[in-house]
């Protein structure tokens, strides 16, 4: 599979050279991305002698080596940064508990800051803290509630920002059933408030169901386990309904579905999930993620794209025994994250790249066809994975908790890992890997990327610059026309077919998204990572419809981001990149 070179874009080099480059005191890298890649691949690859002394770690530090110089491959960030470094903490996610007590609150908030300083990102459920103005008997005064919390979490983060190479998020989870859930919702209204928060409901299916009913539903103070108040379901529905069409938050968890794919119930319920919603965790939980680039796992026959299955297994394969690897070489910030990490060997294992193989074959995002060649695709991924999974447990032993787990209850197989699979959104990693965003269609067809540095990253889809040329449409003023525009759909100048297949998320319709969000949540073990577009002028009734058939389909989560209903956007359009992409030659586009 390999060759000995790296093909990265100026942005991917961008990216590396300013967050995981290792760097000298002056702030200068005094590592090439191909020394990065050895670095991690030699740091994993060495695992195997805990499980083998004489393994031959020379040839599968080569087999990892391979699949990241050839962009096959990529784990998440905190394991491109610090794999053979002093700090080698490798894993992305974790989930920390919160109790009702200010000793145990403000231990977890140090707990946080430790995680963060590694590169980590944490979630926590506030659904135990006592309600707003609820009685302290300690000092005969009142609660402050679980909002004024987050606020000091949100504080903390900020002061550890300063210094981290990377932004600490965090994600904040309080039940649809606790007393103070209301403010709860409209606590991000305001824009440039806990911005180092993406917040969630934990949604039941009692409350679907007094929904759907339109029922009155209970408010429970999680202290004294008493009714509070009593709200109209629907009503409190509307309310999270209308501030996700506001401004995208809340997301909802959809708490009871995830605890039916829990396979460790016996160790306790999940109340909480990463920054990004998309890996469900125990408290003191941590999973490592990485992501297969599905944009590469294709051959040409016949002038045809078709999938390399075999190239696609191998790489699910070596994807997973790294992943494993990486629970045994990684320094945990806390005991009882290591205890329950090494206990459970959860791995993420996911995609990136959807958007750009289905423009490969033809197929456009918004169709059916589209959803039958994700679930064929995912399946097969699921499938591969497993058995990579069970075939490291037969040489490896499963997981210590699995005896505790689902598995042993049905006699099912003897995995390695708790969980194998995960679909996150996959932000600096598919720019490394210069493919499209986890399983999102093209945000545009060209825009500016506000990360890392202040003017934004050009990116120019290369595939639709190859599809102009070969089919006798490009032009620099074409160019400049689709800048300007982001999607294709209104530009005169282009084929149908071509406007049928380079389609972006404004393009696509809500119900669309949720649909191939479910199609793949169907064989993901954990979550799976999405945001549900909407156009400006979308109503809260659209976004109504998406929420409930989200929960319907199968989904663990939801998440809607209606355009411009935000001030600052990561992605926007109106990209000025037309010039400099004209203009400079070594300027080579996203594809």
């Amino acid at each position: 599979m390999g060759e000995n070179t790296i093909s990265l874009t100026p942005n991917a080099r961008l990216v590396l050279g300013k967050r995981y480059l290792k760097k000298d005191a002056a702030g200068d890298p005094i590592e090439t991305p191909e020394d990065m890649f050895r670095r991690i691949a030699k740091n994993v690859a060495s695992a195997d002698l805990i499980y083998d002394k004489k393994a031959d770690i020379a040839s599968l530090e080569e087999q990892f080596y391979d699949l990241f110089i050839n962009l096959l491959f990529m784990p998440n960030s905190p394991t491109l940064m610090n794999a053979g470094r002093d700090l080698q903490q490798l894993f992305g996610c974790f989930v920390l508990p919160v109790e009702d007590s200010i000793e145990n609150i403000f231990e977890t908030v140090k707990q946080a800051a430790i995680i963060h300083k590694s590169g980590g990102g944490t979630g926590f459920s506030f659904s135990r803290i006592r309600p707003k103005n609820d009685c302290v008997s300690t000092s005969g005064g009142f609660a402050s509630g679980p909002i004024s919390f987050i606020k000091v979490f949100n504080e903390a983060t900020e002061a550890i920002n300063q210094g981290g190479f990377r932004r600490g998020a965090n994600m904040a989870v309080l039940r649809v059933n606790h007393p103070d859930i209301l403010d709860f919702i409209h606590s991000k209204q305001l824009e440039g408030v806990l911005t180092n928060f993406n917040i969630s409901i934990g949604i039941t299916d009692a409350f679907m169901q007094a929904v759907e009913k339109n029922q009155d539903f209970p408010l429970i103070s999680p202290r004294t386990r008493a009714v509070v108040k009593t709200v109209n379901a629907k009503q409190l529905f509307d309310q999270i309904i209308h501030s996700a069409w506001e401004n995208g938050e809340p997301g909802v968890l959809f708490l009871d579905t995830i605890n039916t794919a829990n396979p460790t119930p016996l160790l306790g319920e999940i109340e909480g999930t990463n920054p990004c919603g998309e890996q469900p965790l125990l408290p003191f939980e941590a999973c490592v993620l990485g992501s297969v680039n599905l944009s590469r796992m294709v051959k040409l026959t016949h002038a045809k794209y078709e999938i390399d299955w075999n190239r696609l297994e191998t790489v699910i394969q070596r994807a997973v025994r790294f992943l494993d690897n990486v629970i045994d070489v990684n320094k945990y910030p806390l005991p009882q994250i290591e205890h329950l990490a090494k206990g459970n060997r959860k791995i993420g294992l996911g995609v990136m790249g959807l958007a750009d193989l289905l423009i490969k074959f033809g197929i456009s995002y918004n169709s059916e066809e589209a959803i039958r060649f994700t679930d064929k695709l995912v399946c097969f991924f699921s499938q591969k994975a497993n058995e990579a999974s069970v075939e490291l447990a037969a040489k490896r032993g499963v997981f210590p908790n699995y005896q505790k787990s689902i598995y042993a209850q049905k006699n099912g197989l003897g995995y390695r890992n708790a969980t194998r699979t995960t679909i996150a959104p996959t932000g600096t990693i598919s720019i490394i890997a210069d493919c499209s965003s986890g399983i999102e269609p093209l945000f545009a067809i060209a825009y500016k990327r506000h990360v890392l540095v202040e003017e934004g990253l050009p990116e120019i889809n290369a595939f639709f610059v190859e599809v102009a040329k070969k089919r006798g449409f490009y032009s620099e003023k074409l160019i400049e026309k689709v800048s300007k525009e982001g999607s294709i759909q209104n530009i005169n100048d282009i084929p149908e077919d071509v406007k049928k297949v380079f389609i972006t998320a404004r393009d696509v319709l809500p119900e669309q998204h949720v649909k191939i969000q479910a199609a793949c949540q169907k064989y993901i073990d954990n979550g799976v990572s999405k945001t549900i577009n909407f156009p400006k002028n979308a109503t809260v009734d659209d976004v109504e419809k998406v929420f409930l058939l989200a929960y319907k389909s199968g989904c663990k989560g939801i998440t809607v981001y209606r355009d411009k209903s935000r001030i600052s956007q990561v992605l926007s359009i109106e990209c000025t990149c037309a010039k400099q992409f004209i203009n400079d030659n070594s300027f080579k586009p996203q594809h």
